[in-house]
């Protein structure tokens, strides 16, 4: 076990502790300070913070010299002698250099991430000299766990003053309004797109160049608004004049409870920057009593004068376990301090991780020093969805299956990687894309856990910032209205007063001049309208436009639905697009994704829309019943694992698949009739659902984009064979046949095989082609047909010159090509085991 405090300090090394409010310059200081020695490292909370101090010093020293590491990238040129990190990837010994800077170190009061700031305070130390910043609260116990240092006060460059609460529509341009849950940050944010044009969004959610994006939006003036969480206190330097809290309640993992006073200054001090002053208070009129949150008079004086209760205690763990074996690992990161101004972490999802991995059966592939090491990181993955310790402990065991033999294949990572590659849906679906990317990042730079480590972290970066692309896209849709944010500048508040009319072909018009027109559910701006003397019109017409689009919805969702389409993968009505259908695993069915225009409805109008789409849907996609007996049966964990295969081969093909293909060779004999009560034929060449091989099925699943094959509208018998096969159909020399038919023929011809060798057991016999000739095929196709079913034919000699009469039939013969044997089950499903289980599911 090792002791808290640092027992080897560098000898020589100056230890500085600087400490006071935001806006004093900390920072700033630090950055100078390492950029007058030879060599420095920076340690940082946020990977936004470490990004944008690495961008500075980078433009000081230059590209060469300066490296960014954070757990999800890697920037380091070869020679770099100055680091810019998040707390958790710096390196414990300062990587030897010159000079060392811990930024924000209050943080090691937090009860998840305290115990890495501790740590780095107590232990990481430069050569020559050591800054740690924070907040003045940290003071007592620097003077108690690092005596040596020398604490230096920075008053903030300017002041800080309460003004009350505001309405929304009375807060001051160049404001920052402060939530505590996403609902409540959306919800504001969508009253100031309605009212002021629109507002930047950020979230601790977000990826860092969303957020960069989101803040670029609020410095350039685009929006004269910010939407946060307390994220936004954790050193972001914005241009805002004042701060306003929609609450002042949060739940810190734990419980409900109201923010403490400096946790209040913390996030308040984003107002004012260096000279200009700033002012903070309260929302008002967000709930439905009208009441606002309010500041109690001894926190505002602690707020404005900057005076708060001492921290009396940092959270710490120790920071180098123990690795002789699990239970010797938990034991040392479960022991408590010795040091009275040091705490015992609260469990971390690492640790939660690690204690509910211990206790299962892959723990027992984890032995000796090194595995166990190597273990306790991936258990120290990150969380980045958010999804809690189950769900992330079944990933990690997950990850340690391949982990544990060597390294993550590059191809595996590359098909993670891929299938992630999706800038399709909705804000909170892409933010949980960049969660799931974050966690690859992650992965990815790690040393010594996926082969090609570089390639595949730079494929991994690549997709973050398309998704953080898209995502500030969806962000920007949905909560910033330009064109009003520019009219509501120059408007006065009574343009709502107009009368606002829709024809029934769609135009919007204002006693009498027309504003635009309604195109599906999607407003056009007339370009007449953008004339000056008209902005007042075009703002009475944004506030009218949810009644009376709504009112056009209620009217569609009354009627028969019967303009609308269904087409790749959508709905669409007049030619606009309603919604989007996403495929769900495990089902044919999909989930009905409204599209934004139609997610702007007001509640009830939307609510009956998107219920009327969703029974014509339903309706309409019942020619699919077939394939979703197969994803039932294929979900039933009783069905078997060959069952399963063969099952999820068939819904991989759409009803149909090869025999080459199908793996049938590995599924007992026995299974057959329960699945063939499911709708499976077992043919000659193919595998397939008859009921799916009809137009109907066919062109649902054309037109949901799931089967993108080329389509034949009427599923002929019989077609032109083409490069690119029509789905449902298989090659048959120069033409192609309908799987079904062509199972048909292949039948027929086994029948008269076996009726002649019944006979007289000769092996060669005379097939009449009447079938295959009646249904469309030439008799050369015939041939090549039967030929792949094993069928060879013997043509017949002419009769000699002279002698006349019938000519002699062609001899067949079948000669199949060897076969895998398949392996042989029980003959019959006993009641109770899992056949038995699949014939009951399938009744």
């Amino acid at each position: 076990m090792r002791t808290e405090c640092h027992l080897g300090a560098v000898q020589g090394s100056a230890i500085k502790a600087v400490l006071g409010p935001t806006n004093t310059g900390k920072t700033h200081l630090a950055i100078e300070r390492m950029a007058a020695h030879s060599s420095g490292c920076m340690g940082f909370p946020l990977r936004l913070l470490a990004r944008e101090v690495y961008d500075r010093v980078r433009a000081i020293k230059g590209d060469d010299a300066v490296a960014l590491i954070t757990g999800e990238e890697r920037i380091e040129p070869k020679g770099a002698r100055y680091m810019c990190c998040t707390a958790e990837a710096m390196p414990r010994d300062g990587a030897g250099a010159a000079f060392v800077a811990l930024d924000e170190a209050q943080i090691g009061a937090d009860r998840e991430r305290g115990h890495i700031f501790t740590d780095r305070l107590l232990n990481t130390r430069g050569r020559e000299e050591t800054m740690l910043l924070g907040a003045a609260t940290l003071e007592p116990l620097v003077r108690q766990l690092v005596p040596e240092a020398e604490i230096s006060d920075r008053p903030r460059f300017s002041t800080l003053t309460h003004i009350g609460p505001r309405k929304l529509s009375r807060l001051p341009p160049r404001s920052a309004i402060v939530a505590f849950s996403a609902e409540q940050v959306y919800a504001v944010a969508e009253m100031l797109r309605r009212f002021r044009g629109g507002a930047a969004v950020v979230m601790g959610a977000l990826s860092p160049e969303t957020r960069n994006k989101q803040v670029a939006l609020f410095q350039n003036g685009e929006v004269d608004y910010i939407v946060a969480t307390d994220a936004i206190g954790m050193g972001l330097n914005l241009d805002v004049n004042h701060v306003a809290f929609a609450g002042l309640t949060k739940f810190d993992g734990v419980r409900m409870r109201r923010l403490l006073p400096a946790e209040m200054a913390q996030i308040a001090g984003r107002a004012g920057r260096h000279q200009r002053d700033g002012t903070f208070g309260t929302l008002s009129g967000m709930n439905k009593h009208g009441s606002a949150p309010e500041f109690t008079e001894e926190e505002v004086y602690a707020i404005e004068e900057h005076r708060f209760a001492p921290l009396t205690h940092l959270y710490w763990r120790e920071p180098e376990p123990r690795f002789d074996s699990l239970d010797r690992l938990i034991a040392d990161l479960e022991t408590p301090p010795s040091d009275p101004a040091l705490r015992l972490a609260p469990e971390a999802i690492d640790l939660a991780t690690l204690k509910r991995l211990a206790g299962e059966p892959i723990a027992d592939t984890v032995r000796g020093a090194g595995k166990v090491r190597r273990f306790w990181e991936a258990c120290s993955l990150p969380d980045f969805r958010q999804r809690g310790p189950d769900v992330h402990a079944r990933f990690v065991a997950r990850l340690w299956q391949d982990l544990a033999q060597g390294y993550l294949g590059a191809d595996y990572v590359a098909a993670r990687i891929s299938e992630l590659d999706n800038m399709a849906g909705d804000i909170d679906t892409l933010q949980g894309r960049i969660a799931a990317i974050r966690s690859w990042a992650y992965i990815c730079q790690r040393p010594d856990w996926v082969m090609a480590r570089d390639e595949m972290a730079a494929r991994a970066r690549a997709v973050e910032a398309k998704l953080s692309d898209a995502l500030h896209a969806r962000l920007t849709e949905r909560f910033v209205n330009r064109r009003t944010a520019i009219l509501m500048k120059s408007l006065g508040q009574d343009a709502g007063m107009l009368p606002i009319e829709m024809s029934d072909d769609g135009a919007v018009s204002v006693e009498g001049e027309t504003l635009g027109h309604v195109e599906g559910l999607r407003f056009v701006v007339d370009p007449a309208a953008r004339h000056e003397d008209r902005r007042m019109l075009l703002a009475a017409a944004e506030k009218a436009l949810p009644r009376l689009l709504g009112e056009r919805a209620e009217a569609l969702a009354a009627s028969d639905l019967g303009e609308i389409e269904l087409r790749r993968g959508k709905l669409s009505w007049k030619g606009e697009t309603l919604a989007e259908l996403e495929q769900r695993d495990g089902t044919a069915m999909p989930v009905l994704k409204p599209a934004r225009e139609v997610s702007a409805l007001p509640e009830g109008a939307r609510r009956k829309l998107v219920t009327a789409l969703e029974s014509w849907l339903e309706k309409t996609l019942e020619p699919l019943q077939p394939l979703e007996k197969m994803h039932h049966a294929a979900s039933n964990p009783d069905a078997g694992s060959q069952a399963r295969a063969l099952l999820l081969n068939l819904i991989a093909g759409h009803g149909f698949v090869t025999r080459e293909r199908a793996g049938i060779e590995h599924l007992p004999k026995e299974m057959r009739p329960f699945l063939r009560k499911i709708g499976v034929t077992f043919g000659a060449l193919d595998i397939f659902a008859p009921a799916l091989l009809k137009p109907a099925p066919r062109q649902l699943l054309n037109a949901l984009g799931v089967d993108r094959r080329p389509l034949q509208d009427a599923m002929l018998p019989v077609i032109a064979d083409t490069k690119k096969l029509p789905s449902g159909y298989r090659h048959a020399g120069s033409q192609a046949i309908r799987i079904d038919l062509a199972e048909k023929i292949l039948r027929a011809a086994h029948e008269t095989r076996a009726k002649a060798q019944a006979k007289d057991r000769r092996r060669k016999f005379v097939l009449d082609l009447a079938l295959p000739i009646s249904i469309g095929l030439e008799e050369g196709n015939i041939a090549r047909l039967l030929g792949n079913a094993g069928f060879r034919v013997q043509k017949a000699r002419p009769l000699p010159e002279g002698r006349f009469g019938p000519p002699r039939p062609d001899q067949w013969e079948w000669r199949p090509a060897r076969r895998k044997q398949e392996r042989q089950k029980p003959a019959q499903p006993r009641e109770g085991n899992a056949f038995a289980a699949l014939a009951d599911l399938v009744r």
